[in-house]
């Protein structure tokens, strides 16, 4: 883990855990995707855009005080132990007159106090998640929000609601939980508790809880306004970030890409050699000569058949899977600058009007200092976690690729090693013939 500076006061203990290992659902292949979203509420489906918020949307329910901020955003040197287990499991399909959508029950065993109980059993479908991916972004504007499985597919690779399907998307939903689970901040996010343990119309009140409608408006167009107006003087640390992002999202995006188009090949080539062997049985009957070498050759394809189905199934849940949700990760990390650049750029409007006297000066004068807080907490949140998230990252990716050499290691040590094998024979098989021609 990235060693980073203690400040301010200690957060509660627990929760310190970083992110879990590489895992998560495969990805989906690229094509023609297919929106299955009948019902924009409730359907279960992929979303390229799976945030409740305008990524140019600030939200003023964050901290003004920069203590009060840091106090948030402070990361243990030593995690402490887990505390908080949570699993996604039993999927279970509803169908109305209107709508078809799926829940998944949510386990969540926990020692820490601040629960009511120590174990909580709830149902939740996609639209609860996307619920509390806003909420986080609302309440953390510049910390790294794990990404949620989208709401498109590609079609033709999954049936409606099919089990590879949904077992995908369950996977998926329980790395994200996880993640929040094991960030030092996120993990002790009100919204996320409520989550966690609120039945279905508690859950459902607690959301009318929100901002009113004119008020988020009026937030919205604030944000708009100042991102307009741009950022004059970026410091340099978040241009290199800023720069650094751009270059992870075109490379990460490139390899999804090939490694998807790599996997949709693979599959029809492994479709072809599941119809390539029998042919070699169905000729062994009509060459009386060579039933034997024609059966040891449909052995070998069968053999190899095999070890391309697991190779190609250990792709598509290690490797694909990682590489495609930091393809979500970089879209998730664009937004976050672009919010921290809004705080900056609101900081901007007002010091230029003080510079111009162009409202009353005591008043500006006031605003420019709450805004120099939150532009001072919003750029120690992102440090922070993007240290965190950084090595992280990184930790996943060697891990990926490192799995992928061993799996393309033993794969086509298999593959030799089965040719080699019917090599072996038909030299035996000639031996023995040219012995029994022998006089």
């Amino acid at each position: 883990s990235v060693d980073i500076p203690k400040v301010g006061k200690n957060p509660p203990r627990g929760g310190g855990a970083p992110f879990p290992g590489s895992s998560g659902s495969p990805a989906l292949l690229q094509g023609k995707v297919l929106d299955l979203d009948e019902d924009e509420d409730d359907l279960e489906v992929f979303s390229k855009d799976a945030s409740l918020m305008d990524m140019n949307s600030f939200s003023p329910m964050m901290p003004t005080s920069p203590l009060s901020m840091i106090n948030q955003i402070k990361f243990e040197d030593e995690p402490d132990l887990k505390d908080l287990f949570i699993t996604v499991d039993e999927p279970e399909s509803h169908v109305t007159i209107i709508e078809t959508f799926i829940t998944y029950r949510i386990i969540t065993k926990t020692s820490r106090g601040e629960f009511d109980s120590s174990e909580f059993e709830v149902r939740r479908h996609y639209q609860d998640f996307l619920w509390l991916k806003g909420k986080l972004e609302e309440a953390h504007p510049t910390l790294i929000i794990p990404p949620l499985p989208e709401k498109f597919i590609v079609k033709g690779m999954v049936e409606r609601f099919n089990d590879d399907f949904i077992e995908t998307r369950r996977k998926a939903l329980q790395k994200f939980l996880n993640r929040i689970a094991d960030h030092p901040t996120l993990t002790f996010n009100e919204d996320f508790k409520v989550f966690l343990t609120a039945q279905a119309w508690e859950l459902s009140s607690h959301k009318k809880q929100g901002p009113g409608l004119l008020s988020r408006m009026g937030q919205t167009v604030r944000a708009v306004a100042s991102s307009m107006r741009g950022v004059k003087n970026r410091p340099e640390e978040f241009m290199e970030m800023s720069n650094f992002i751009e270059i992870f999202s075109q490379k990460i995006n490139l390899i999804d890409k090939i490694s998807q188009r790599i996997y949709k090949e693979e599959r029809e080539y492994l479709d072809e050699m599941k119809e390539y062997g029998p042919i070699y049985i169905l000729w062994s009957a009509s060459e009386e000569d060579l039933v034997d070498t024609l059966n040891d050759v449909a052995s070998c394809i069968d053999k190899c058949y095999k070890a391309t189905e697991k190779r190609m199934s250990g792709l598509s849940e290690a490797l694909l899977p990682v590489v495609h949700e930091y393809v979500l990760y970089s879209e998730m990390l664009m937004g976050v600058m672009k919010r921290r650049d809004q705080i900056q750029a609101e900081l901007d409007s007002k010091v230029e009007a003080l510079t111009y006297k162009k409202a009353d000066i005591d008043l500006l004068t006031e605003e420019i200092g709450k805004l120099e807080d939150k532009v001072e907490c919003a750029n120690n949140a992102l440090k922070a976690d993007w240290e965190r998230w950084k090595q992280n990252m990184q930790n996943d990716i060697k891990s990926a690729f490192a799995d992928m050499a061993e799996e393309n290691i033993h794969y086509y040590e298999q593959c030799l090693a089965t040719w080699e094998s019917f090599l072996t024979s038909q030299t035996d098989l000639h031996l023995e013939e040219a012995s029994e021609d022998k006089p």
